[in-house]
């Protein structure tokens, strides 16, 4: 048999530079061209660490960064290369200096796991968010770890001259620092933590644990990440590199089980049942949305849905699961915003606010929550009720000024690749949501006021969307190289989710 996983000397033969050939795929060049000039333009000139964000006309950078910024700023350099919109030669020299950078950055020293907000100039813990004054605790993210050690295991597969300095900092992370295995005692397996604090913060939840095995007391939140949505990278992370058990893939719930009214605050009366995979009982449920049957994320936004994707091949490893409901995903998406809202756009996701600040949004029916993530700045919320526990609510008449951003329709692309298109031809038709840097970072569509404002995570997205599209694949080859797929694959394909 024909041995599957990819090596890394194959991986790096497949990088070749894509040459646009397919309907659309020179309108997409010119995106990710337009795009990687907002991702440079965030970089710090002294450390090579790219900025939370940066103006719309690419001149003032943020004065913070993040774990994930790091993560999305290495894999759209990767995209960059690839593309032959930058030099292999300067690809490796700005994937060098993030990695120097990342080797003096201070982190949990027993876990390796990195903090969540930095100063991107003088590589030091920020103490204050700058905008507000607000202070910051330090606090290591199973989330933003994951962001950058998937990264991480890119780089080591794509560039052999940073490839053992990428991989020391890779086998330094420990995720097990997150993993409560006594989590799901009635399924059998453990969850993840959100993170910790090496400290106990003044008002955050948190519990004393020694995750770390090394007797040193950190402070870990509360909460686990019991439901589909982004949060998922962390475990896949954890799986990947040995340090999590395979069977923790099914700890998360797919809905919450149908179980008198235990748990009748979710969005909606879930259809389904159990299965049994690796020993774990799994509820494998459905929510229903305009006739389709799906399997929520917790807000109903874009980015919990399918930014995982872009790492990994979820569509092709877990082709009955995650590869049945990320098109159903976006067809919802695409009928809340032209059908149901009626906006004329769609593409919901957490963003910058265009009126100000940041904000979640989604379609609140794609949720597990009740009431979700809406898509529009008034809140407008549905409430279909639960069946014997919660009465439904009346259906809105209308919707208000809707809040569409770009990187959704990013994200779509594998799955609906015209629709996406024309979407974002509408976007730049319709509103002056394109600058120097690419599409600008949100849309109220309503009122036309844009966010003029390129955020390094959004456009990340949209890097690497536009680069697996576009090379067919290569940032998926890059990750499953390294015995990833040996690990991961054969959990995600056990299940099969009764979707569509």
């Amino acid at each position: 048999m024909r041995k599957t996983v990819l090596t890394a000397s194959l991986v790096l033969s497949l990088a070749v530079p894509a040459t646009p050939a397919l309907a659309g795929d020179g309108t997409l060049h010119r995106y990710a061209r337009d795009t990687w000039r907002s991702m440079a333009a965030m970089v710090e000139p002294a450390t090579g660490l790219p900025a939370d964000k940066v103006t719309g006309d690419l001149t003032t950078r943020a004065k913070i960064t993040s774990p994930t910024n790091i993560g999305t700023y290495l894999w759209s350099t990767l995209v960059a290369r690839d593309l032959r919109l930058i030099t292999a030669r300067d690809a490796a020299a700005r994937t060098g200096r993030v990695l120097d950078a990342l080797a003096k950055m201070e982190r949990n020293a027993p876990t390796g796991q990195y903090y969540n907000w930095y100063d991107p100039a003088t590589l030091q813990l920020a103490t204050a968010f700058p905008d507000s004054g607000d202070p910051i605790h330090p606090f290591a993210s199973s989330v933003d770890n994951g962001w950058l050690a998937s990264a991480l295991m890119m780089v080591r597969n794509a560039i052999p001259a940073t490839a053992k300095q990428a991989n020391a900092l890779l086998t330094s992370m420990d995720f097990t620092a997150y993993y409560d295995p006594a989590a799901r005692p009635d399924a059998g397996t453990g969850l993840l933590r959100g993170g910790f604090w090496p400290e106990p913060p003044p008002r955050d939840c948190n519990t004393p644990t020694d995750y770390a095995g090394t007797g040193v007391t950190v402070y870990s939140t509360c909460h686990h990440y019991g439901a589909p949505a982004e949060t998922r990278i962390g475990q896949y992370i954890g799986i990947a590199l040995g340090q999590l058990p395979p069977e923790s893939y099914f700890g998360p719930y797919r809905t919450f089980p149908d179980n008198a009214c235990d748990f009748g605050w979710q969005e909606q009366k879930p259809v389904g049942e159990w299965q049994r995979h690796l020993g774990v009982n799994v509820w494998e449920g459905t929510y229903e949305y305009r006739g389709m049957r799906y399997v929520p994320v917790w807000g109903g936004s874009m980015f919990e849905a399918l930014m995982p994707d872009l790492v990994v091949p979820e569509s092709t490893w877990a082709r009955k699961s995650w590869g049945r409901n990320h098109p159903v995903f976006v067809r919802g998406q695409i009928e809340h915003g032209l059908k149901e809202a009626k906006y004329g756009y769609w593409g919901f996701s957490p963003s910058n606010d265009p009126h100000g600040g940041y904000n979640v949004y989604g379609v609140d029916q794609l949720g597990m929550d009740e009431p979700g993530y809406p898509s529009d700045r008034e809140r407008t919320s549905v409430d279909p009720g639960y069946e014997g526990c919660r009465p439904a609510q009346p259906l809105p008449e209308t919707w208000g000024d809707g809040v569409v951003t770009p990187h959704a329709s990013f994200l779509a692309l594998p799955y609906a690749k015209s629709a996406a298109l024309d979407n974002l031809a509408k976007l730049r038709r319709d509103f002056d949501a394109y600058g120097p840097g690419g599409f600008y970072d949100a849309i109220a569509v309503r009122s036309g006021v844009v966010s003029k404002w390129y955020l390094a995570l959004d456009q990340g997205m949209a890097m690497a969307a536009l680069g697996n599209v576009l090379t067919d694949g290569n940032l998926h080859r890059y990750f499953a190289a390294s015995g990833v797929a040996d690990r991961l694959r054969p959990v995600m394909r056990l299940e099969e989710w009764k979707v569509g």
